[in-house]
């Protein structure tokens, strides 16, 4: 099956400090990949170079090509869209206009495209129906992230990037997120999770990434992943069995 995204021997440096190190990773159509590891281990800059707001070396291939070339911009254009950890909302604008905003890029697909694509989110996202006029800025913890991900759907992504979407999330609600998440497969939508909390990301995702220090430490089948007694002990708080 072709690659949606590759990505091949990418580093990212600030200043003389490379963050990250050769990473290589690759997310095919209507998956889910998921990038787990420690605070500071590179994961957001990842995410960061991936969608070109940060400098980089290597190779990233969307569709085929590379899009070393395209700004941010054009990168949303050609399907590619992120989440970010902070969310970013329009705290003083209502929930309409926050994802009104994140159809921006596709203005020239006409109102109409424009509202279907609203109802569908608002389907997706009941809450966000029922609060549709209030201030962002005024939504629980959970509704912000649910608008966060209902504003990048507005944009008819091919791949989402989300940034540590359970931050600051109570249990209950980091389950219904990740319910949300698993359901995008369904629409045709690949996902590329960076997550901390490595028991929900390995129960939703088909493919994990663990990065240690700017490298990819290991990855594997999910499934498989979760198995490993030190990705066990170290991620899912299992201890080993006793010998």
């Amino acid at each position: 099956m072709t690659e949606l995204l590759e990505v091949r021997d990418l580093r990212v440096a600030y200043g003389k400090v490379e963050a990250v190190h050769g990473v290589s990773l690759a997310i095919r159509p209507a998956h889910i990949a998921t990038v787990i590891g420690p605070n500071g281990a590179g994961k957001t800059t990842l995410l960061g170079a991936i969608m070109g707001l940060l400098s980089s070396r290597g190779d990233i291939r969307y569709e085929g090509r590379s899009i070393a070339a395209l700004a941010v911009e054009e990168r949303v254009a050609s399907g590619l869209c992120l989440v970010p950890e902070r969310r970013e909302l329009f705290s003083m604008m209502s929930v309409a206009d926050n994802l009104e905003l994140g159809a921006f890029a596709r203005r020239r697909a006409g109102e109409a495209a424009i509202t279907a694509t609203r109802e569908n989110v608002y389907r997706r996202f009941p809450r966000l129906a029922e609060r549709r006029r209030q201030l962002a800025g005024t939504l629980s913890g959970g509704e912000r992230q649910m608008l966060a991900l209902g504003r990048a759907l507005m944009a008819k992504p091919r791949l989402l990037l989300l940034d540590e979407p359970s931050l600051g999330l109570a249990p209950l609600i980091v389950k219904e997120i990740f319910s949300i998440i698993a359901g995008l497969k369904e629409t045709g939508v690949a996902v590329l999770l960076v997550e901390q909390n490595a028991h929900a990301a390995l129960q939703v995702a088909d493919y994990g990434y663990v990065l240690e220090t700017g490298e990819v430490a290991m990855e594997g089948e999910t499934a498989v992943l979760a198995l490993d007694p030190r990705v066990a002990a170290t991620y899912l708080g299992k201890r080993p069995p006793a010998p």
